[in-house]
């Protein structure tokens, strides 16, 4: 029998053949760079669960975004560890809050970069949850009105793009509503659409502060074992308003961000959350695995998948590596 004609060895024989024929290209202008900014001056503290990775004093938040723009990333996502917490989570929404304060001074110091703010309630109450507590539950519609403010706060500072990552019913419209009546018609919504119950974010919960003092979210994020739900949830989003819409965890769940991106044509999302980032770390400090090699693979199956935008702890050090 004659050798088949066909040999797809031969394109994956060099690296300029293989970098020839590469069907996913990832680039540093398709990463978000998610910070912790804290009170302060001249804090830079490094989160345990998290190593390379710091709570900023909101002066060393500058520097860090400006260093991150020098290396062609084009958004950061900023997350708030506020100075007192109460039951309403109202430093999420005051007008000088952490947040915005940051938010005001990375826009004057680095002008071209996107600001995308988190919009959530957890880190800021006492409670730990993503919502108004009322006998012993997440309220849903009361939640809203306190997210909506927050969005608008976020906004009036000067933040480019609005995060909500609360799971609430209805947040996408409360939101757009509250920015459209105040004329902030062109401000897009990144929403959190398809976030999952998920035990990837232990890493985060000590970087913010922000474990629940009782409970779990299981009763507004999503079931991890459910895929069909996510479109449904997707499309509520977009249907009320939503520009860009998110998947989270990334690659725990990236069937979700192909089905996603099958069924939807707006920009899509993924998060590389915090424990993703924590287990190729520390097995990389192990020396277990290669990081760099593991770091930039994971970061290619996610836009393999379909995301156009990724989320990442990694960005700085893949921006750094995409340069060479």
């Amino acid at each position: 029998m004659p050798f088949p004609l066909h040999r797809p060895r031969r394109l994956r024989r060099t690296e300029a053949l293989r970098s020839l024929v590469r069907e996913t290209r990832l680039s540093a202008r398709s990463l978000v760079y998610p910070l912790f900014v804290c009170p302060g001056t001249n804090v830079r503290d490094e989160i345990r669960s998290m190593p390379g990775n710091f709570r900023w004093s909101v002066d060393r938040l500058v520097e860090e975004c400006r260093s991150a723009f020098d290396l062609g990333i084009p958004a950061v996502i900023l997350f708030g560890i506020p100075e007192r917490k109460d039951e309403v989570g109202s430093e999420a929404y005051a007008p000088d809050g952490i947040v915005q304060r940051a938010v005001r001074a990375v826009k004057k110091a680095v002008p071209d970069l996107i600001v995308i703010c988190d919009v959530c309630l957890d880190e800021y109450t006492s409670h730990g949850h993503c919502g108004v507590v009322k006998n012993g539950e997440i309220d849903n519609d009361s939640t809203l009105e306190l997210l909506a403010r927050a969005a608008l706060s976020q906004v009036q500072a000067g933040a480019d793009i609005v995060a909500p990552s609360d799971m609430m019913d209805g947040r996408v419209r409360r939101i757009r509503g509250e920015l459209d009546a105040a004329g902030f018609t062109q401000t897009p919504i990144l929403a959190y659409s398809a976030k999952y119950a998920s035990a990837f974010y232990g890493p985060f919960r000590e970087a913010a502060n922000s474990a629940p003092q009782f409970g779990d979210r299981k009763s507004y994020q999503m079931d991890p074992a459910n895929q069909r739900e996510a479109l449904r949830e997707i499309a509520l989003d977009v249907e009320e308003g939503a520009d860009i819409i998110m998947v989270k965890p990334a690659m725990p769940y990236l069937d979700v961000v192909t089905l996603a991106r099958q069924h939807f044509d707006v920009p899509i999302a993924a998060y590389q959350v915090s424990g993703e980032f924590s287990l190729i770390a520390a097995a990389a400090e192990k020396g277990w695995i290669d990081r760099e090699r593991i770091m930039m693979e994971s970061l290619t199956s996610i836009h393999r998948a379909g995301a156009d935008i990724i989320l990442t702890y990694f960005a700085k050090e893949a921006a750094t590596r995409l340069r060479c």
